[in-house]
């Protein structure tokens, strides 16, 4: 079993979709990551964004062997169809609907975004973004991007 954490301002019970933000990394839907610290940080920011909550770390498992029965798109590392993925996603006039359950990769931090704003304004062409990419050391999210992957998380 996977441990996965969600960093949020307030605590909740049921996962909705439908109050996920659109225009993530890997589209809409309930992200997590498997490094504790990670969520934290996320939470605090979440925190400070809102301007109120309080810091707070939601635990779930989940069963990796179900990956086998979902729609799963998996980033193994900061390449040029992750920085495509993303880009296609955070798009807010060309953005559309993947249809993946799962999404698994690097999360797009500060350094990544600006490099990334870089390519869409024309200053650096994809080569050079993936070459700036490579020594990005991003932490790993868990994008649950349908109902069906999300009635897989347990929370505990």
């Amino acid at each position: 079993m996977l441990k996965l954490y969600h960093g949020t301002n307030i605590d909740f019970d049921k996962i909705e979709l439908s109050k996920c933000l659109p225009y993530k990394d890997f589209g809409k839907g309930f992200y997590l990551t498997s490094i504790r610290r990670q969520a934290m940080e996320r939470a605090i920011n979440k925190c400070n964004m809102a301007g109120y909550g309080t810091p707070t770390i939601l635990t779930y498992s989940f069963d990796e062997k179900e990956l086998e029965n979902l729609n799963v798109k998996r980033f193994d590392s900061t390449n040029e169809e992750w920085a495509k993925f993303i880009i296609e996603n955070r798009n807010r006039q060309k953005s559309k609907n993947h249809s993946f359950d799962v999404v698994i990769g690097p999360v797009a931090d500060d350094g990544v975004i600006a490099s990334v704003f870089l390519y869409e304004t024309h200053v650096i062409d994809m080569k050079t973004l993936v070459e700036r990419l490579k020594f990005a050391h991003p932490n790993i999210q868990y994008a649950f991007c349908s109902e069906k992957a999300i009635t897989l998380l347990k929370r505990i």
